[in-house]
């Protein structure tokens, strides 16, 4: 059996469970913004898909991605694609602990004591968006730099 393979087939298939995952925040938060009577009930859901599926499977990513490293005799210092990876997963996971999921939880708080027509919660909304837009994009370059893996 080729291991590299196998740890490259887990690879994706994380990745596409992380990256899946939070592309369903957006139809989410849309769908809680038409009927607002299920917006508690969608950040929640989005707290709850965030801390038990995506969060752990960008966890696996980390971790067969490294595996993959050693294992292929892949060179952390030379491949540039690689090192474009680890520095685009460290921001993307520093902007998603300092920021984003922070801004989740108090969101969901604000929502149940002050209702979503609050100042509160309408400044939480828009810095919720902005960072997962930024997260979605940074997120979508470091798939473009797995999958093209640039020499340069």
């Amino acid at each position: 059996m080729n291991w590299f393979l196998a740890l490259k087939y887990l690879h994706v298939l994380f990745a596409i469970t992380a990256v899946g995952s939070n592309i369903t925040y957006a139809i989410w938060g849309a769908r809680a913004k038409a009927e607002k009577e299920h917006l508690g009930f969608a950040l929640r859901g989005i707290k709850f898909i965030d801390d038990r599926v995506a969060n752990p499977a960008y966890g696996g990513v980390l971790v067969t991605g490294l595996v993959m490293v050693f294992v292929g005799g892949i060179s952390l210092t030379t491949t540039r694609f690689v090192q474009i990876g680890l520095v685009g997963f460290i921001v993307v996971a520093a902007l998603a602990v300092a920021g984003y999921s922070p801004t989740l939880k108090k969101q969901i708080q604000t929502l149940d004591e002050s209702g979503w027509e609050s100042p509160a919660y309408m400044a939480l909304d828009a810095r919720s968006t902005v960072l997962g837009i930024a997260l979605g994009v940074l997120v979508l370059l470091i798939v473009l730099d797995m999958v093209v893996k640039p020499q340069f």
